[in-house]
């Protein structure tokens, strides 16, 4: 139906014709001539209807509205001297219109294309009109650049696009799964799949030795602005690797695929364990765009003459007394904001905010008089404060204090600016621990359970100390991807199910098919899982995740477009074996 796309249509075309298609971005008339912009995937350009060209296609575009599709033919020629559009690809031309002919109107729209001061949930419902702003096109084609420089590295490097399942089995992976009842055996269920974990693990007792898939991954979970309920994964295994292996390939990845958004990264990323990252900025996905580090004054606090600090400080295996410097802070902060900032913190745990403000003529704070004049001088040499900085405390268990210290150095980042918007800050987190305790103080994994422990820190007595051979990649506060090596040894997965309270006959119900798998020469092997939205989230500078998923879902998990999830007939359920309940209202 075309000769050309929009933006095709140059100065080497001047005094010949074309056809084009598309959308009315807009239209004017100015005094009897109409301009019309046409608007493709490519981009924008002029068509003029003058009635001296020809009155056919001028008496065609007074009917016109925006957004109304067109077939437009006609013949290019330069615009007027002083007329050109610098800001468009095809400025220096126009093409008049011989003939247009509507293909189809237009209902006024529910809003304006690219307006997104819209309700959000308006613009998911009419998510073909939101998608057609140039913007989210643009969001799509560097998507679609992306995931083919992901596909052209792993290709020729060796790995194997293999698809595994979408219905499988309910394995326990850390969310909800969400479950799908079989028509054939009643009352049994498929689950989607969290990740593709035992499937690829398997791929590697077959012999596949590289395995790489762009897959589906859905987790019924609770959602927010970075996180939906089906996600695309870039998941990686590898066999006869270790740690730095699995790390190097996955670096060649990341720089392929930056390059593409126009950013270059430098190899290797920097690592940081895990314990440095939660010390020093109360996260194990900090964000390196800014300093402000946490600095341990614990030490200080022992002797303090308050009672609560010196018994805080006693324990330093269970608590925490941290300091935050922050440059230029006492200038910036006023009374108000200072109350504000310990608002914020009390939501997370914290039960008020310490603070020593730097003036010409001293250090001014209540929590000065608590301090003998040798600790101070021991943690000023530390965090060597200037005029017009304020140092803020927490102390406590070491939980909340990490958690609500690293949320105040973000939200103090913010506040004053701190953060370069256009920096990429790459960086490996790494020796995590392999145990962490659940709300009963039993052991739990940080991961998942086929992960390798570093068994020279194998401890049954303190299971806290036990790391893990797994890393987590962190650009700019997000973690975008992770992995790890991976059991491949039955004695060691035992120990591990053992640790877990997970006996023979659970863990054969849960896990069966990957446990014998393993039992047939299984290769050392380990892993990787990107986030592909969140990384794309990220090189397009949003901060919202559905802006890059083209249906995405609300944070209630529903598809406003098609009005998913909704009932079905009776007829279904019954086929399927199911009745369903419905909740009782609040006044039953």
């Amino acid at each position: 139906m075309r000769t050309h796309y929009c933006a095709e249509v140059n100065e080497n075309l001047v005094g010949q014709k074309v056809e084009l298609v598309g959308w009315v971005n807009s239209h004017r008339d100015h005094g009897g001539v109409i301009f019309i912009d046409l608007r493709d995937k490519s981009g924008i350009v002029q068509i003029v209807a003058d009635p001296a060209d020809s009155t056919k296609a001028h008496k065609v575009a007074e009917e016109i509205k925006d957004e109304y599709v067109l077939k437009v033919k006609g013949l290019v020629r330069l615009r007027g001297e002083g007329l050109e559009n610098p800001k468009l690809k095809t400025g220096k031309i126009e093409v008049v219109a011989e003939e247009i002919i509507i293909e189809n109107k237009s209902e006024v729209l529910p809003f304006q294309i690219g307006d997104k001061s819209v309700n959000e949930e308006l613009r998911l419902k009419y998510r073909y009109l939101d998608l057609r702003d140039p913007n989210s096109l643009n969001t799509f084609i560097l998507r679609s650049k992306v995931t083919k420089a992901i596909r052209d590295y792993f290709e020729s490097n060796g790995f194997l696009d293999v698809e595994t399942p979408i219905l499988t089995k309910s394995t326990p992976e850390g969310a909800r799964d969400y479950l799908v009842p079989s028509r054939i055996h009643p009352g049994e269920f498929y689950a989607l799949p969290q990740s593709p974990q035992l499937f690829k693990q398997i791929l590697m007792v077959a012999g596949f030795d590289r395995y790489y898939q762009i897959a589906k991954c859905f987790r019924d979970e609770d959602l927010r602005a970075d996180r939906q309920p089906e996600f695309t994964q870039v998941d990686v295994e590898m066999s006869f690797v270790e740690e730095d292996d699995v790390i190097a390939a996955i670096e060649g990845m990341i720089k392929e695929a930056f390059k593409v958004a126009g950013v270059e990264v430098s190899l290797p990323i920097p690592r940081m364990t895990y314990a440095e990252a939660m010390e020093k900025y109360g996260s194990d996905k900090p964000d390196l765009r800014f300093d402000l580090p946490m600095v341990d004054v614990i030490d200080e606090f022992v002797d303090s003459n308050n009672e609560i600090f010196s018994t805080i400080a006693k324990d330093k295996k269970n608590n925490r007394f941290k300091a935050l410097k922050v440059p230029g802070g006492d200038k910036f902060y006023s009374r108000k904001m200072l109350k504000e900032l310990e608002n914020f913190v009390r939501k997370f745990g914290a039960k008020g905010l310490a603070y020593i403000q730097v003036k010409e003529e001293g250090l001014k704070g209540p929590i000065v008089k608590f301090m003998s004049e040798e600790s101070l001088n021991k943690m000023i040499d530390k965090l060597k404060p200037e005029v017009g900085d304020i140092i803020f405390f927490g102390a406590g268990d070491k939980k909340t204090v990490l958690d609500y210290m690293g949320r105040l150095r973000v939200k103090i980042a913010n506040d004053m600016g701190l953060i370069d918007e256009n920096e990429y800050k790459f960086t490996w987190i790494v020796d995590f621990p392999m145990f962490e305790k659940d709300d009963n103080g039993n052991p739990t994994p940080l991961h998942h359970p086929f992960t390798m422990p570093d068994m020279d820190t194998w401890d049954e007595e303190d299971f806290e100390s036990i790391q893990s051979i797994a890393y987590d990649l962190v650009l700019n506060g997000y973690e975008i991807g992770g992995g790890s090596i991976r059991i491949h040894k039955e004695e060691i997965q035992e120990k591990v199910f053992k640790m877990l309270g997970i006996d023979e006959m659970e863990a054969k119900e849960k896990f069966g098919f990957l446990l014998d798998a393993l039992k047939f020469g299984a290769p050392p092997h380990g892993g990787f899982a990107l986030g592909l939205d969140r990384v794309i989230m990220l090189m397009t500078k949003t901060d919202n995740i559905r802006d890059v998923i083209a249906f995405p879902k609300t944070q209630k998990a529903q598809c406003l477009l098609t009005g998913a999830p909704g009932e079905v007939d009776k007829s279904q359920l019954k086929e399927l074996h199911i009745r369903v309940k419905k909740p009782k209202a609040d006044n039953e």
